[in-house]
């Protein structure tokens, strides 16, 4: 197995004491670990489920105004711009590469306090020359529309909307690459309320502009309200960014005698893996929008809702590596792998219970969940139908997905895009390869993709692209679960597939079931609410039989909450519902 860390990160760097939302206090020292990651983690679902909510809110006036039709396919098309940019610029790439490159900067903070600040520096070397690149790459999508739409949806009956609406969207290149920058920065620090905000004002934006134009500029509203809903997110983000950059020490460059710090020196190539992942991840997307404007219209649009209702069952998911990604690069800067792989091993535990759990909801209630959404208006029960057979397809790729979310950050890590400047260059040929592995991963799981809707969309339509996203991503999943290893992560491959197993097994039952329960009722409120709380209480039951500890401990824990009051055992009598060290270790996070 080969290990590759950063040989100069050796430095730990503590955890700052502060809240989600406190200062930047990087000598503070450690806080209680567990406490700090609850409350961000509470922090974050409450901003981004509120930000889904959102979300959902502008898809339901979508639908609402405008239905499943060949103007919605034109937005859709269009909405491919910053459908592409926000995975590359906020939630990828920018995060697997300045995450990383932020946590090294603070490490050297921390080595000396008295020094020029290289947080300071590293936002000198990088902030301008990402400003400069976004601006030309938002130019050329709006110079470059007509090309863009042809490419992406050349059976679109009438490509001219399409083109408007993509010159609209183009302008969200440049504040996506700012909010991502700022974003990561803020995390890196263990900020976490103003980056996980930037969903609840973007979607405010789209409605705001959608509610008070639709009438007058139709469909275009919706790709005038996106570029406005980007600018209000970049906005969020500036003032905290500033503000705790005043706080940083400024230094002097003596040091108190000691030698000057060594600089930070990017390295331009590490860039290159991370984009090619990202922009071969989003093909998919682009896959389904070429395939799909050739089949029926509102085909595209029974996709994309059916996308964003699925969507949601990720969402807590990624949440969870979301806050954790931070130790985890701080773990890995400071080259324990040990602490990484064990984060690691967890979140993955974590996002699969979840995301299986939403997965279950989908298969039993997916009918009764769209019909209580999107029917009304435009969108008629001939849609509902479609889009609630597409979701059910989509949802068999939904645990690969939320994986595929949790690893990829830790393995990026491993060689952030900056390093010290008195650090030798080792990198050896093979472990270059390797950092092109999720690519090429990414690149046969696309494969996969194109191939699956090729063979069934003409028989199947929609339901065969849907297939084919889902039979992609897993073999993306499972060529990335080895190729961890392969980086220097350690995983106990066996504990985590046998783990996974389990909650598998658990949401199969619970999707049986949940689906029995739905099909009783036939009002769709009274449909969801039976069918989603059968899945819940019958995923509890056989995942704490079956022993999966991701469902088990929350489960003990219920029960203990609303349990009759009991006298604490003593030490000579434990309680079996009580988890040991061994299980759980000795932190609530599980390090």
């Amino acid at each position: 197995m080969t290990t590759d860390q950063p040989a100069a990160l050796t430095p730990a760097l503590p955890a700052p004491r502060s809240a989600p939302g406190g200062r930047w206090a990087p000598g503070a020292g450690p806080p209680p670990r567990g406490g700090f990651l609850a409350k961000a983690f509470g922090v974050t679902a409450v901003l981004s489920a509120a930000g889904s909510g959102l979300g959902l809110l502008r898809d339901l006036l979508l639908a609402r105004y405008f239905g499943a039709n060949q103007g919605t396919d034109a937005f859709l098309v269009a909405w491919t711009v910053p459908e592409t940019a926000a995975p590359l610029l906020i939630e990828d790439a920018m995060s697997f590469l300045m995450v990383p490159a932020f946590a090294l900067a603070l490490v050297l903070r921390e080595e000396d306090p008295d020094a020029p600040d290289p947080v300071r520096q590293l936002v000198r070397a990088t902030l301008p020359w990402l400003l400069i690149a976004l601006s030309g790459l938002s130019l050329a999508a709006a110079l470059g529309a007509p090309q863009l739409v042809e490419l992406l949806a050349p059976g679109l009956p009438d490509p001219g909307l399409a083109v408007t609406c993509t010159r609209i969207t183009a302008i969200t290149v440049l504040p996506f690459g700012v909010v991502g920058y700022l974003a990561a920065a803020l995390r890196a620090h263990h900020r976490f309320t103003a980056p996980a905000g930037i969903y609840v004002v973007y979607n405010l934006g789209i409605l705001a502009v959608l509610l008070g134009f639709h009438s007058a500029l139709g469909v275009s509203s919706a790709a005038l309200g996106v570029a406005a809903g980007s600018l209000l997110m970049a906005g969020l983000l500036v003032g905290p960014f500033l503000r705790g950059l005043r706080r940083g020490p400024s230094g002097t460059g003596r040091g108190r005698g000691r030698r000057p710090r060594p600089a930070l020196v990017l390295m331009p190539l590490a860039l290159l893996p991370v984009g090619a992942f990202t922009l071969t991840r989003q093909s998919q997307v682009f896959v389904e929008r070429y395939l799909g404007s050739a089949l029926p219209p509102g085909t595209i649009s029974h996709l994309n809702y059916a996308a964003k209702v699925s969507q949601l069952a990720m969402t807590a998911g990624i949440l969870i590596c979301t806050v954790t990604f931070p130790l985890v690069a701080r773990a890995l800067a400071a080259g324990d792998l040990t602490a990484a792989r064990d984060r690691v091993e967890k979140d993955l535990g974590q996002a699969a219970a979840v995301v299986l759990l939403g997965t279950a909801f989908l298969m039993a209630c997916a009918p009764s969940v769209v019909s209580l959404l999107f029917e009304r208006g435009a969108f008629g029960p001939h849609d509902t139908a479609a889009t609630a057979d597409v979701i059910r397809v989509y949802s068999f790729g939904l645990p690969a997905q939320a994986l595929i979310g949790v690893m990829i950050r830790p393995y990026f890590s491993l060689r952030p895009v900056v390093r010290r400047a008195d650090d030798p260059a080792t990198e050896d040929g093979g472990r270059r390869l390797l950092d092109w592995y999720p690519a090429a991963a990414m690149v046969l799981g696309l494969g996969v993709t194109v191939a699956t809707g090729l063979l069934a969309t003409s028989r199947f339509g929609a339901l065969g692209l849907a297939a084919g996203n889902a039979a992609g991503i897993t073999t993306t999943a499972a060529l990335l679960l080895r190729g961890l290893v392969l980086r220097g992560i350690p995983l106990r491959l066996r504990r985590v597939l046998g783990g996974h197993g389990r909650l598998v097994a658990a949401a199969a039952g619970a999707s049986l079931l949940g689906t029995a329960a739905a099909g009783l009722a036939v009002d769709p409120l009274l449909s969801t609410l039976l069918g989603g709380l059968t899945v819940a209480l019958a995923f509890a039951a056989l995942g704490t039989g079956l022993g999966a500890r991701e469902v088990r401990g929350p489960v003990l824990a219920v029960a203990r909450a609303v349990g009759p009051a009991r006298t604490p055992p003593t030490a000579a009598e434990p309680t079996a519902a009580e988890p040991t060290i061994g299980e759980e270790g000795k932190r609530p996070d599980g390090q």
